[in-house]
């Protein structure tokens, strides 16, 4: 009877823990957006912000509020009214204080944007953000993709979300955006 119920036991841990790899694996699949993606060969961010140094991160649940350095646009998200978009235009200084910041969290190095967990589940909610930046810096371009479906996001997450509100405050203190309609509306 120790030996029924001690195998019944082994095959039942091995099925749970099979059934835990599967998750993780689908999950790795599902989550192609929260990996990085960087087209860098370049780990290291210069010294000076170079002259071609520009970025455009789209954000929110749909990913239409963005920011555009290369075109000098902002976009927001009106949700039920759709987008309204306005030229808007960093300043040198403000170019300056960002390129400082993506060069204290080395934005082209690899960003782990997936959480891991020892049990292969992952906290999710619904609905979430996601971010996707696109940053050139000597001729290369970065790109990184954050999906905001995990309770608990990495640390290299985190820096990113951190620097897109650092961003964005910027924006939203400018007049051109105060100047947008204002949003209408939720996502559920």
């Amino acid at each position: 009877m120790k030996k029924l119920s001690l195998i019944l036991s082994i095959i039942f841990l091995s099925i749970w823990l099979l059934g835990c790899q599967q998750i993780d694996e689908t999950k790795e699949l599902n989550n192609e957006v929260s990996k990085n993606v960087s087209n860098s060969t370049t780990k290291n961010i210069p010294e000076d912000m170079p002259d071609d140094f520009n970025f455009s991160i789209q954000f929110g649940v749909q990913k239409k509020n963005e920011i555009n350095t290369f075109d000098g646009t902002v976009t927001k998200d009106l949700i039920a009214d759709g987008t309204a978009t306005t030229e808007l235009i960093l300043t040198e200084e403000e170019m300056q204080n960002v390129f400082k910041k993506m060069k204290e969290i080395n934005i082209a190095e690899t960003k782990e944007f997936t959480p891991r967990s020892l049990f292969g589940t992952v906290c999710m909610k619904q609905p979430y953000g996601e971010d996707e930046w696109k940053v050139t810096i000597n001729g290369e371009t970065i790109t990184h993709l954050i999906s905001g479906e995990y309770c608990e996001p990495t640390n290299d997450a985190k820096q990113l979300i951190e620097l897109r509100n650092y961003v964005f405050n910027l924006i939203k203190s400018k007049s051109e955006y105060k100047s947008l309609p204002e949003s209408l509306g939720g996502y559920e």
